[in-house]
């Protein structure tokens, strides 16, 4: 490669005219980064405040960047010790990110998150069989209310080795999916995800406000990391008469 190609590829930033968001453009050129051989295998990279001013972006934009290529397996976080460069082969495959945004209320109205229930418990064995593991499982048990009127509830298991401090942090404020991706030992890769029409029963009945048998909509999802590890499972039950189930998918790569 000729010394100008070179400057130009090292030099490359995003375009603020570009219709492509900046963190999907910030994403190709990190991969282009660890691809190309300037950040190496096993090599730190850059701190987020350094690839801000190298940019000129937030650190929201950077650690989104970051965040897709730990996910495909790229980089990884050490935490205390920074981000690393661990694979440089291409993901095979189509790359894209995904949203979970299932609580597409509206705006003119008033929705709360309430922690029925946050600690290790003995879940039910089909639980433990979704995430391979005869280890502590913590559960975080949700319920999200709409103009203070039950919507729906929220369920997540995760290995307890699996995300170290899980008891300090506060899930009333934060995104089950975000903390995972922030702080877990394995990053979610991939999700499978199964849709159905089920009757309401017991404790969920009576949180739901609903009477038992009446059908609610459920939505189940186990999280993969990229060594197809299970991270975290998760179920939700919503009322169809107060609750909008929506995931929006972007293409990234």
């Amino acid at each position: 490669m000729m010394q100008d190609e070179t400057d130009t590829l090292q030099n490359k930033t995003v375009d603020r005219f570009n219709r492509e968001k900046l963190y999907i453009q910030l994403t190709r050129i990190f991969l282009d980064e660890a691809t190309s051989g300037r950040w190496k295998p096993n090599q730190k990279i850059p701190t987020e405040e350094d690839l801000c001013r190298r940019y000129d972006v937030s650190k929201i934009t950077v650690r989104q960047a970051i965040n897709n290529l730990v996910s495909d397996g790229y980089l990884m976080k050490i935490q205390g010790k920074g981000t690393f460069v661990t694979s440089v082969l291409p993901v095979v495959g189509l790359s894209m990110r995904t949203r979970f945004t299932e609580e597409m209320f509206g705006e003119e109205v008033s929705t709360e998150k309430e922690i029925l229930y946050k600690g290790i418990q003995d879940p039910p064995q089909e639980i433990r069989t979704y995430l391979k593991t005869t280890d502590s499982i913590f559960q975080i048990r949700c319920k999200r209310t709409v103009n203070g009127e039950p919507a729906y509830l929220d369920e997540s298991f995760i290995p307890y080795q699996m995300l170290p401090g899980i008891e300090q942090l506060n899930f009333s404020q934060c995104s089950f999916y975000s903390v995972l991706q922030e702080r877990a030992l394995k990053k979610i890769f991939k999700v499978i995800q199964t849709i159905e029409v089920q009757q309401v029963r017991g404790e969920s009945a009576m949180n739901l406000d609903l009477r038992e048998g009446i059908p609610v909509l459920a939505v189940h999802r186990l999280l993969f990391s990229s060594d197809n590890t299970p991270v975290g499972y998760t179920r939700f039950l919503g009322r169809s008469d107060r609750y909008k189930f929506q995931t929006e998918f972007e293409r990234i790569r």
